[in-house]
């Protein structure tokens, strides 16, 4: 019905082991966000692991505009890499899936 099983289950094997390694080099992919002008930046892997915030000394006398800079650049920066994981994940898991007939990825 579906031709060479075998064949297809080692595709799929293929494929999983291709998105681990994709989800290991996204560890490696660094993804910056910024608010207030660059006041408060963030760095991130596109895996949405947070590694850096920085923030100017002149936001530590506001705590409530502090807060919200945070917020928006850890937001831009995790939108960012959610982007990026997504597109990159999307392609690994694409390129290795088996043409199975009436399925389309």
């Amino acid at each position: 019905m579906f031709g060479d099983m075998e064949g297809m289950m080692a595709k799929l094997q293929q494929a999983q082991q291709k998105i681990e390694e994709t989800k290991a080099r996204l560890n490696t992919v660094i993804v910056d966000g910024e608010s207030g002008g660059g006041k408060v930046k963030i760095t991130a892997t596109a895996n949405r692991e947070i590694r850096t915030i920085t923030i100017d000394d002149s936001l530590f006398t506001n705590k409530e505009e502090l807060e919200d800079y945070l917020i928006i650049a850890i937001n831009n920066t995790l939108e960012n890499a959610h982007e990026i994981n997504e597109r990159e994940m999307s392609a690994a898991a694409k390129d290795g899936m088996p043409n199975i007939p009436g399925f389309d990825f």
